[in-house]
């Protein structure tokens, strides 16, 4: 028996259908799903005059306690989903040192530029509190576009799945969910 758990990292741009996959990934695992954009919407309470900053104090904050938060499940003993834009260069460094506490499993999801700007631009409306990470009366289709065919996925040296999430999922959630508890 392999005493390290499992860190499910679901990775993708912003718009392809992380979160929900995360905690779809989660309720089939049987595990935690830590969302770095729900730490940071719990923040936003706190913060008086919030306006949404690439870069800004409290993405910064964000990241120091989604990766704690990780951390401490992961030395529990805690399979664990995580989930985040994990651009290969801003994320890896952190994701790294998780290689000795977890067996690592990466979650790409993947959909059309297009698609995702829509969803994020519905979920902002169905939902204000999602405004905390984008401002997107500033961004403009071919802006998106660019931005999201430049998304690098994280590079860290795990097996890994790409899942279309246009409709559905491809593979399905069955599938994806075994790969998530490999116990290999």
């Amino acid at each position: 028996m392999n005493p390290l758990p499992v860190l499910v990292v679901v990775s993708g741009p912003p718009g392809t259908g992380k979160t929900t996959l995360a905690h779809e990934i989660a309720r089939l695992v049987g595990c935690p799903a830590i969302c770095r954009d729900e730490i940071k919407e719990g923040m936003v309470h706190a913060t008086r005059d919030y306006v949404p900053a690439l870069g800004g104090e409290l993405n910064l904050r964000t990241l120091r306690v989604f990766f704690a938060a990780v951390e401490t499940l992961l030395r529990a003993g805690v399979t664990t989903v995580a989930e985040a834009a994990f651009q290969d260069r801003l994320w890896r460094p952190g994701l790294e040192p998780f290689r000795a506490l977890a067996r690592i499993r990466i979650v790409h999801c993947t959909v059309d530029a297009a698609v995702a700007l829509e969803r994020r631009r519905r979920r902002i409306a169905d939902n204000p509190v999602r405004a905390a990470h984008d401002d997107l009366r500033t961004v403009d289709s071919a802006a998106h576009t660019l931005a999201h065919d430049a998304f690098r996925r994280v590079s860290v040296d795990a097996p890994w799945m790409e899942v279309d999430t246009t409709d559905g999922y491809k593979p399905g959630l069955q599938d994806i969910a075994a790969f998530a508890a490999a116990r290999d």
